[in-house]
């Protein structure tokens, strides 16, 4: 199969994830630029980022003109997490393959048990939750960490804090997850300016292509089936990720 043809379906399934669920994008994004086309993981981690900062921010748009992005506790977390997310990035340029790579599967492990734990029936939507100041602001600055470390959003661990820690509906976890994502992306962006170069833009761009028009795809989705068979769907999906990735760092 050619690049071409796996670059678009790898895009698809990225967008849907993010469009879906508010995250993940990144998670599924790095093992396929890896492993199905061929890039090295700080290449892999840069491409991620690219790809995952223009999708989220066309998701975004998307969940914020129907009400569901709370800005006030979704900018108070990211902006917790840009430091963090800056001085990260700076760092995973200096850090062996393979250590990104087992680091990035057990993230994506503990992941998606927290998923799977976490998945409950979704609320009405007609709540809006106090924000914890100090709460928001510590896991905003652990998020930023993993995304200029790892080169992922942090959506995929975004959406169960906003749940868990700040009480959050699902649909209003997911929208601002989308906020997040994309500030933290900017932000280890702006630290990753010397691996650019080398950057297969003829794979990238049509990833980011078809991953922008399946985050439509997965906001529609999103509508239709609930969040807990969402969550587990996906977190049974990064599991499987997670290993095969723990696997190859090891061997």
């Amino acid at each position: 199969m050619s690049a071409l043809i796996l670059a678009l379906v790898a895009g698809a399934v990225v967008g849907l994830a993010l469009g879906a669920l508010g995250g993940g994008g990144s998670v599924l994004a790095v093992p396929a630029l890896i492993y199905l086309l061929g890039f090295t993981p700080a290449a892999a981690t840069t491409a991620s980022l690219l790809i995952v900062t223009v999708t989220s921010l066309t998701a975004l748009y998307a969940h914020a003109r129907e009400g569901h992005v709370r800005w006030r506790a979704g900018a108070l977390f990211a902006a917790a997490g840009l430091v963090p997310a800056a001085l990260a990035g700076a760092v995973a340029a200096r850090l062996p393959h393979w250590l990104l790579t087992l680091a990035f599967a057990a993230v994506a492990g503990l992941a998606a048990v927290r998923m799977l734990r976490g998945a409950r029936p979704d609320t009405d939507g007609r709540r809006t939750p106090s924000v914890r100041p100090a709460k928001a602001a510590a896991c905003g600055a652990g998020l930023g960490a993993l995304t200029g470390l790892l080169g992922v959003g942090g959506g995929f661990l975004a959406v169960p804090a906003l749940v868990t820690v700040l009480a959050f509906e699902m649909r209003a976890a997911v929208g601002t997850s989308l906020l997040v994502i994309s500030a933290n992306s900017l932000a280890s962006l702006a630290t990753r300016g010397a691996t650019m170069g080398g950057l297969d833009w003829g794979v990238i761009a049509p990833f980011t292509a078809t991953a922008v028009l399946g985050a439509w795809d997965g906001k529609r989705l999103a509508a239709k089936a609930s969040g807990p068979l969402l969550q587990r769907a996906f977190a049974l999906a990064l599991l499987a990720v997670a290993a095969f990735m723990a696997v190859d760092a090891v061997t």
